[in-house]
């Protein structure tokens, strides 16, 4: 038994700095710049391998990052050529990159960091000319549904209780007056 303890003490040191429990490198593929998506490829997502998911069982609580502007499909389908930068910033907000360099242009980088690993990066850009929309670069974006359910998982009891309220479609009941006000004939 004594001789065990060493052995096990050694092996848990030697997981606990596999697993990278003082930094952190959740995709390594992510930090390249090959990796990082262009504007109009759209959004992007970076799991993490069986063995970054192993290791992470020894390392501490990672919480979820979000850095950025999140822009959904449904947002980027608002956006029309010739829209002011008011409308713009009505429709996708304020945006994260105004360079004064490059007045023309507004940047939305998005980028999720999941706890186990999982990154998912996404940029749209708009370009004005004569202070008007006059492209954007970006697309194939998540619904602010998906978005949800990658952050939250799926809500079963939320969907189980949507189809129940479809498949069910009884007139609402009549709702009883407040005491004193019944008349009766």
């Amino acid at each position: 038994m004594k001789r065990r303890a060493p052995a096990l003490a050694a092996a848990l040191c030697l997981a606990l700095a596999a697993s990278g429990c003082a930094t952190r490198s959740a995709a390594p593929a992510a930090t390249d710049s090959a990796a990082k998506p262009a504007a109009g490829a759209g959004a992007h997502t970076t799991t993490a391998t069986q063995l970054q998911k192993f290791m992470w069982f020894f390392s501490p609580y990672r919480p979820d990052i979000q850095q950025g502007n999140f822009v959904s499909q449904d947002m980027l389908d608002q956006l029309k050529e010739g829209m002011t930068r008011d409308q713009v910033r009505f429709v996708l907000g304020t945006p994260m990159l105004a360079d004064i360099f490059h007045a023309d242009r507004w940047d939305y980088p998005f980028r999720l960091a999941k706890g186990n690993g999982e990154v998912t990066t996404a940029t749209v850009v708009v370009y004005f000319k004569d202070e008007k929309v006059a492209r954007w670069e970006g697309g194939n974006l998540p619904s602010e549904r998906e978005y949800i359910e990658r952050i939250a998982g799926p809500v079963l009891k939320f969907k189980k209780a949507e189809e129940k309220a479809a498949s069910t479609n009884a007139a609402p009941g009549k709702a009883p007056l407040p005491a004193g006000s019944e008349t009766s004939k």
